[in-house]
């Protein structure tokens, strides 16, 4: 009994492994088994939601292996979060873009360019962004100013965000993962 107790307790352990480990105070954004709480923003309709949905309506974003997948060759497209934050807040989240890719990270309205940055600048002069590879994003938001870095290094110092609103993930050219997008309100 105490062998099959180990075993069980064992398995357990190696799938928490797996999971993001999130500091007190920080929610994920994403599920990373589907599209809950993300959805499309339409004009002069309501909210597209993709709750319980793998795919996006138009398949330009896929949630699978724990990721948001933006597909390349779809057309451009904006996965907004259902949620909307007016408090100051961190944001971090990892991404990794395929040669030449261009997507962005919406900051409750404003993008910040998340792409293969040595290629398909700006921010060519990167010297800790890693091509083809996983790289994190920290944008944090004190009032209406976001301070956004790649792998640390500053993308935007102060970038303007308006007093609330949702986070987007944007698709524009090929491929792009997004994982571990996570969010802590900061008092």
């Amino acid at each position: 009994m105490r062998f099959s107790l180990a075993l069980l307790f064992c398995a357990a352990a190696g799938a928490l492994a797996d999971e993001p480990k999130l500091e007190p105070g920080t929610v994920s954004l994403f599920n990373g088994k589907d599209l809950t709480g993300w959805g499309y923003k339409k004009k002069d309709a309501p909210f597209e939601s993709f709750d319980g949905k793998t795919d996006a309506s138009d398949k330009r974003y896929t949630a699978k292996d724990k990721m948001i997948v933006v597909n390349a060759g779809k057309g451009t497209a904006q996965l907004w979060t259902k949620q909307s934050f007016g408090t100051d807040f961190e944001l971090r989240l990892e991404f990794r873009a395929a040669k030449n890719a261009d997507s962005g990270l919406f900051v409750r309205g404003p993008q910040l360019q998340v792409r293969d940055y040595l290629v398909a600048g700006p921010y060519k002069d990167l010297k800790k962004y890693k091509p083809q590879d996983w790289n994190e994003i920290v944008v944090v938001v004190k009032g209406e100013v976001a301070h956004c870095t790649c792998n640390g290094e500053v993308l935007n110092d102060k970038m303007k965000v308006p007093a609330t609103g949702p986070i987007g993930l944007e698709a524009d050219r090929d491929q792009v993962e997004y994982r571990n997008i996570r969010l802590k309100e900061l008092k």
